[in-house]
């Protein structure tokens, strides 16, 4: 498997075909790259929820008494990402962090990490919870408690037309792929590249970046044939703009969504589940679900 370092590339994210460019100038709300800009951390009120009355107890052990401090990688439209215009943290998962705090009684702080290192910046305390759109495999599992809070899987995207006629990812043998550091696609394209070569064909060329906009970046530089992400962020660029993109086969291995908790911290994991299941009773849940344009079959 070939392995393309996404800093030795770097030079090449300033190119974009023009026409693309004036897509983007033309929605900035609906930014189709977003730059992940902002300080690292962010303390926000629950101003722009509707007014709940406090119902769960929030844990004792939170890094800052007063607030909820989670972790995220704020480059994975449109779950975490940065507003463009308002320079703020924005995306279900914050606002699913805001009704979990409110029903707390508490605040929110969002502490920006890289996805390649949040599982061991919650192990060193340096976040409460880790919220960002983190797939619930075995590997993990055993390592972290979680509270499920959605359905995701993973997805290719290529050019729209397809011109390699991608299907699955086992059509991927010889192809240029982009992908996350750290995400469980990597791994997968790890494991199909190994496979492509017991058969004789050529591996993947794996084009490893540091953020989910780099990956989408790649694509539509034409650097790479396709991408390989979560099937929420997948759907979100392919539904904004299907003249740009279509996808490489449907989505595989669904599997739930949940909210990171370090392991054999019990009171931490009932608080989170006990707001879980109040933003779910009052509505806040299905309503988050129609703003950013999920389907019920994303639901748990």
């Amino acid at each position: 498997m070939y392995i393309m370092n996404s800093q030795k590339n770097a030079s090449l994210r300033r190119l974009r075909p023009k026409k693309f460019i004036i897509v983007l100038m033309c929605m900035l709300l609906l930014t189709l790259i977003i730059s992940a800009c902002g300080g690292n951390s962010s303390t926000t009120s629950n101003e722009q929820l509707a007014k709940v009355t406090p119902n769960v107890p929030a844990p004792k052990d939170l890094q800052t008494a007063g607030t909820l401090t989670i972790g995220t990688d704020p480059t994975y439209f449109p779950m975490e990402y940065v507003d463009q215009t308002s320079n703020q943290y924005t995306g279900f998962d914050i606002d699913l962090s805001q009704a979990l705090a409110a029903h707390m009684g508490v605040k929110v702080n969002v502490v920006k990490t890289s996805f390649d290192t949040i599982f061991d910046d919650l192990n060193n305390k340096r976040f409460d919870i880790i919220v960002s759109s983190v797939y619930m495999s075995p590997k993990r599992l055993p390592k972290f408690d979680f509270v499920e809070y959605m359905q995701a899987g993973s997805a290719l995207l290529v050019q729209n037309g397809n011109p390699k006629n991608v299907k699955g990812v086992d059509d991927l043998c010889g192809l240029n792929v982009s992908v996350q550091n750290g995400t469980s696609q990597q791994e997968k394209l790890t494991t199909t590249s190994k496979a492509c070569e017991a058969k004789g064909k050529s591996a993947i060329k794996v084009m490893v970046l540091g953020t989910e906009t780099d990956v989408i970046q790649a694509l539509v530089d034409r650097r790479v044939d396709a991408t390989f992400q979560g099937s929420l962020s997948a759907g979100y660029y392919n539904r904004l703009h299907p003249e740009q993109f279509a996808y490489g086969g449907p989505v595989i291995e669904a599997a739930p969504s949940g909210i990171v908790i370090r392991k054999g911290d019990a009171e931490m994991q009932n608080a989170v589940q006990k707001a879980f299941q109040a933003l779910k009773a009052d509505g806040t849940y299905d309503k988050l679900f129609t703003k950013w344009g999920f389907t019920n079959d994303e639901k748990i």
